[in-house]
């Protein structure tokens, strides 16, 4: 007999509770009227706010991955300071031709 999960329906949200747009949200945005961008966005909204530049690349996003490198190898790129995964991620496309 199957054992009993209990309750695992999910807590209904009503939409009508959504929090109200602050100004900064609204400076942000994008307007449009009648289909035709009037203004781009400055920036877009996070789960913490509005936050400016780009967008994340959901569907370009990196992917965490583990692996294993020799301590020499990670201690050489990270004494070239801040960035030292990218720049493994830089001499890997490299080797890899891309």
């Amino acid at each position: 007999m199957n054992a009993n999960a209990g309750d695992t329906a999910r807590e209904w949200v009503d939409p009508d509770d959504a929090p109200e747009w602050t100004e900064e949200m609204f400076d942000a945005a994008e307007i449009a009227v009648g289909g035709k961008v009037v203004r781009e966005a400055s920036g877009h909204l996070a789960s913490d706010g509005v936050r400016r530049g780009r967008p994340p690349r959901r569907a370009l996003a990196k992917q965490q991955v583990t692996l294993r490198l020799d301590p020499d190898v990670i201690a050489t790129f990270r004494k070239g300071g801040a960035g030292w995964q990218t720049r493994i991620n830089e001499a890997l496309r490299k080797a890899a031709g891309i």
